[in-house]
């Protein structure tokens, strides 16, 4: 893995590019996570990856919680690990031990030999040597390690607790860490600003490639978010990538852009799509576009709408104008609302490519704005722009 930073903005906010040995082109930073199930996106086939921006696209998040059940570590380890198995051999694969939608940390069972986390199959004690075999027999590019993630509610003591565990496995995944796939020590702490820094502190003099910062997500206040952040990233070496999950929205995302991070594992995608939402937020313009006929529905709020309501069952526009995705392209609000309502999965595939697409093209944005010298005025004018829209759409309502 190599990594640079390109671009600097007048606070933390950088453009950078990383390359991967199996990506065939550079993937610019700020960029997004597709999030996965066992290597693929929940509704997207191999064939259909095609259709999403390239190399923007080209880095897919796993858990190997994922993969506890099904083929075995060997199993995978004999057939060449995740590119081998799923065919994508010009992806990048970075694993978090950590899955917002189906594997969740757990941290009152959480103990000294290991995580604990809420998975399909039941409350699973996750250990540093089994985590490292998944580890050795995926093949990720990028691997983060094993983190005792707490919730904001915690007391201190386990706050400090979950410091302590978190960077012991550090070095017992590093001590058993596989040759080959690049490492990012993970840092937690919780809504400790102190605790996070030392946990920074302590992993930054580490060897590792850079480092994944967990615990958001879990309960914590918008407001309390930008000095946590800025406690982790102003100890952290500028020549290396920072990763973070837990920050789903538009709006959180920037928060962690202006604090200086470069890529995002998020499933904001995902529950947009399984909820039948499509994003709609205008990315060449911060205005009002829709009709109040559109407004007016349950759901519908300038940044999103909801394909399920039966205003759009005669609807033969594209779900967004202008948008140059596969599924705007081809297919109209009224055929996907019809696919919802009889429960046909191609809804959902169509729904995530859609939304996919633009939220690439929303990060794109942001690191052209970074490029530009203009993060803060973009950010400030998205931000305002997105609150009077929900605040038009609740009189509205």
């Amino acid at each position: 893995m190599k990594f640079r930073v390109e671009a600097w903005t007048n606070g933390r906010a950088r453009a950078g590019v990383l390359q991967l040995g199996s990506c065939l082109n550079p993937i610019e930073t700020p960029s997004l996570l597709l999030c996965t199930r066992k290597g693929l996106p929940p509704f997207v086939s191999p064939d259909l990856l095609s259709y999403l921006p390239s190399p923007d696209s080209h880095l897919l998040q796993i858990s190997p919680l994922h993969f506890l059940e099904g083929l075995s570590p060997k199993t995978i380890s004999k057939i060449g690990g995740l590119h081998k198995m799923l065919g994508l051999h010009d992806y990048g694969f970075v694993a978090v031990p950590r899955d917002s939608i189906l594997c969740l940390p757990e941290c009152d069972s959480s103990n000294k030999f290991g995580a604990s986390f809420e998975t399909p199959f039941g409350r699973h004690l996750m250990k540093s040597v089994e985590y490292m075999e998944l580890i050795s027999s995926l093949k990720p590019n990028l691997w983060a390690t094993l983190a005792d993630e707490v919730p904001a509610w915690v007391p201190e003591k386990r706050n400090k607790t979950s410091v302590d565990r978190t960077v012991r496995w550090l070095d017992e995944c590093i001590a058993l860490s596989p040759a080959g796939g690049s490492v990012f020590g993970a840092i937690v702490g919780g809504c400790s600003v102190e605790e996070r820094q030392r946990c920074a502190n302590e992993v930054a003099r580490r060897n590792v490639s850079g480092y994944w910062i967990g615990g958001f997500g879990l309960g914590e206040c918008m407001d309390e978010r930008p000095a946590l952040l800025n406690a982790v990233t102003d100890v952290l070496p500028e020549e290396r990538p920072r990763q973070i999950c837990g920050l789903e929205l538009p709006e959180e995302v920037l928060q962690g852009i202006a604090a200086g991070i470069d890529l995002f594992d998020s499933t904001y995608v995902y529950h947009l799509t399984i909820a039948g939402f499509a994003l709609t937020f205008p990315l060449d313009r911060f205005e009002k576009y829709l009709s109040d006929s559109q407004l007016n529905h349950m759901g519908s709020d300038y940044t999103k709408i909801n394909l399920r309501a039966t205003l759009y069952s005669k609807d033969t526009s594209a779900v967004l104008e202008g948008c140059t995705c596969y599924t705007c392209k081809n297919h109209t609000k009224a055929y996907i609302n019809h696919l919802l309502n009889v429960h046909e999965m191609l809804a959902q595939t169509l729904l995530e490519l859609h939304n996919t697409h633009h939220y690439l093209r929303f990060f794109r944005l942001i690191r052209e704005s970074i490029k530009a010298g203009n993060f803060e005025q973009f950010r400030e004018k998205f931000i305002q722009s997105r609150r009077d829209h929900l605040g038009l759409a609740a009189v509205c309502a």
